[in-house]
């Protein structure tokens, strides 16, 4: 087990549900792959080179420039918390609006000619509903960034605590021990005179 773990960097466990989850890739692409496997090969590299070549530049080049626009924008306070940590605040809801335009866009859109008369439901009301979601996302996520600023802006009160050797009342008093001398206020007067 041992040797399986330097080996591997990971536990059995991990390797094991790495393995599960690419049978189920290789199941599901088999699949896929099934009807018309030309036109479907076509799609998935032509969405994977439009991603790396296409979306990646333009979101990365987006995101830089948000921080950029942020940072400048951002106060300098103790308080302040820096630009990177919450520019996510703004990745997250932008990021899956986003991802539910590519899904939906069809339908947003309204391009999808027949859907009424295919379905019975309505086609002019996915644009209202994607604004209302992002709406709401962009909501949540503005409460999430106000909670987590207030987090760290209130301070929290610290318990009193009294270290050893201070003088406060929970300090013990000093033991007369063999070869120990009390302090000069502490000695007893001389009654000699």
């Amino acid at each position: 087990m041992k040797s399986l773990r330097a080996r591997y960097g990971a536990s059995p466990l991990h390797l094991l549900l790495v393995l599960c989850s690419f049978a189920l890739t290789a199941y599901a692409g088999t699949r896929l792959l099934k009807g018309d496997t030309l036109r479907i090969a076509i799609w998935f590299v032509g969405a994977a080179l439009i991603h790396d070549l296409v979306l990646l530049p333009l979101y990365t080049l987006t995101d830089r420039a948000a921080q950029a626009l942020v940072g400048s924008r951002g106060g300098a306070g103790k308080h302040d918390r820096p630009p990177t940590t919450w520019i996510n605040y703004l990745r997250v809801p932008t990021f899956v609006a986003l991802l539910l335009l590519i899904t939906w866009y069809p339908l947003i859109l309204n391009k999808v000619p027949g859907y009424h008369a295919a379905t019975s439901l309505p086609s002019d009301v996915f644009l209202g509903r994607w604004l209302l979601i992002t709406a709401a996302l962009f909501a949540a996520s503005a409460l999430c960034l106000i909670t987590s600023m207030r987090r760290h802006r209130t301070p929290r009160p610290q318990p009193r605590t009294r270290t050893k050797g201070t003088g406060g009342p929970s300090d013990p008093a000093p033991s007369a021990g063999p070869g120990h001398q009390a302090p000069p206020e502490q000695q007893a007067p001389d009654n000699d005179a």
